[in-house]
């Protein structure tokens, strides 16, 4: 009786160990993760973290477009040319002068670059005039300046020039934005003759891609809710009623609406064969070079669809890489914004940032499926020099923000700013010294008449 019930004892013994073992190890992992989450957050209050977040993304996001472009192109670049290596040699040629505008950008103090904002503007609307006289013709738009063997397209740096150019005007009246006249001029009226001089061309994804620039400069300045809202329903409306107008602008909004349609099937096209690769990639992927979407099956694949080459070759695994990268640039830069003291670097980052993330989103949905084709490439990733070199630009002034946040540079001025920064030439960060803003004078109450007492 009593070995049955040493029996007993010893089986449910037996079956507590497990459980005290699984208990353990949930405990321990508990553990782990509250040790994880205590150094990652020591980690982001370091005054040099918003710097080394935005130098991460951004090599990463260097590396990781140059490799996706040697493999989206390679047939492509073969057929036209009979090497596989082409346009990437062309992208990579592109790297030269854009790492020398991402160290411009991270060098100039931003007061100089402040200053320089109007003639930027200037220059902007005068290379848009230009273009439209002497540019080249390419995919039905005239927005390219051909120099040689290379186009240039002047649009990717009006996005620049407005932001800084804006920044500059809006910063200056931030005191002052709750009045409509203040926030609307100058900013919109010139901000409509860029869209004029870009449907002139015409370029309606550039002018969508301008438009966010737009309306991120008027909600980080402070402009009120109610007018954001009327011009971004405005922006809107003007934007379907532009693409209703052209045929082949309203037969990609009708595919996509309708896409079971008979004529939808030709305007849908990139868009079912860019479906097709994301499909056939699964969770890892068919092998970087692997794909078969680039064998002529999805138009344009290292340009505007690249997004597909990625999802087919590297798999889920690889097109969430790209998301955690975006939305790492997201988070840094609004970080970036949030912790500098300079009104206008404030607005000019947000901004920037936005544009940046907005423009990658919209590239992503379309490819996806969840938005009509318009043509905006995904940042750093997409073949084209002009934005590459236009983005790596606006890395620089994201990285130099970084390197003025008020702690950033109580650290370099303490512990030096490395062996790096002295080849690079780059001076000491200075602190922002508060300038007057523009005021607006409130008109007297006249005094009242009465009888004196």
């Amino acid at each position: 009786m009593s070995g049955a019930a040493g029996a007993d004892g010893a089986r449910a013994k037996a079956r507590r160990a497990p459980a005290k073992r699984t208990g353990t190890q949930v405990t321990g992992l508990r553990a782990a993760i509250g040790r994880a989450a205590i150094a990652l957050g020591v980690w982001l209050r370091r005054p040099l973290t918003s710097l080394h977040l935005i130098l991460g993304v951004f090599g990463l996001l260097t590396l990781f477009g140059l490799v996706m472009v040697l493999s989206a192109s390679s047939v492509v670049a073969y057929v036209a040319d009979n090497s596989s290596y082409s346009v990437f040699a062309k992208q990579l040629m592109f790297c030269v002068p854009g790492v020398i505008m991402f160290w411009i950008g991270l060098r100039i103090p931003p007061k100089t670059l402040r200053s320089l904002a109007p003639v930027t503007m200037v220059i902007g609307i005068g290379l848009l005039v230009a273009v439209l006289l002497i540019g080249e013709v390419r995919g039905g738009s005239k927005a390219w300046f051909a120099i040689g063997g290379f186009t240039l397209q002047p649009s990717e740096g009006v996005k620049v020039a407005l932001t800084l150019w804006g920044a500059h005007v809006l910063a200056a009246r931030r005191a002052v934005m709750h009045r409509w006249k203040y926030a609307l001029s100058p900013v919109v009226p010139v901000t409509a003759l860029l869209f004029l001089l870009l449907l002139l061309q015409p370029d309606l994804g550039m002018t969508i891609s301008l438009g966010i620039v737009l309306i991120a400069l008027l909600y980080y300045a402070g402009t009120p809710m109610r007018l954001l809202l009327t011009l971004a329903g405005g922006a809107v409306a003007g934007a379907i009623t532009l693409a209703l107008t052209a045929s082949y602008r309203s037969a990609r909004i009708t595919a996509f609406l309708n896409p079971d349609s008979p004529e939808a099937l030709k305007s849908i096209y990139q868009s079912n064969q860019g479906l097709y690769s994301l499909a056939a990639g699964g969770l890892f992927g068919q092998g970087l070079g692997q794909g078969r979407g680039k064998w002529k099956y999805v138009p344009n694949v290292h340009n505007d669809f690249i997004f597909a080459v990625i999802g087919e070759e590297l798999g889920f695994i690889g097109a969430f890489a790209v998301l955690a990268l975006f939305a790492a640039l997201a988070y840094t830069g609004l970080r970036i914004a949030a912790r500098n003291t300079d009104p206008w670097l404030k607005i000019v980052v947000a901004t920037s940032t936005t544009w940046l993330v907005a423009q990658a989103a919209i590239n992503i949905g379309y490819v996806v499926g969840l938005l009509p084709v318009t043509g905006l490439q995904l940042p750093l990733i997409s073949s084209g020099g002009s934005s590459l070199v236009v983005t790596m630009f606006v890395f620089g002034v994201l990285t130099n923000a970084a390197r003025h946040e008020p702690e950033a540079i109580a650290a370099l001025r303490q512990h030096g700013q490395g062996r790096i920064a002295k080849m690079l030439l780059l001076p000491p960060p200075q602190p922002y010294k508060p300038v007057a803003t523009a005021s607006v004078p409130v008109p007297r109450k006249p005094p009242q008449r009465g009888r004196a007492r």
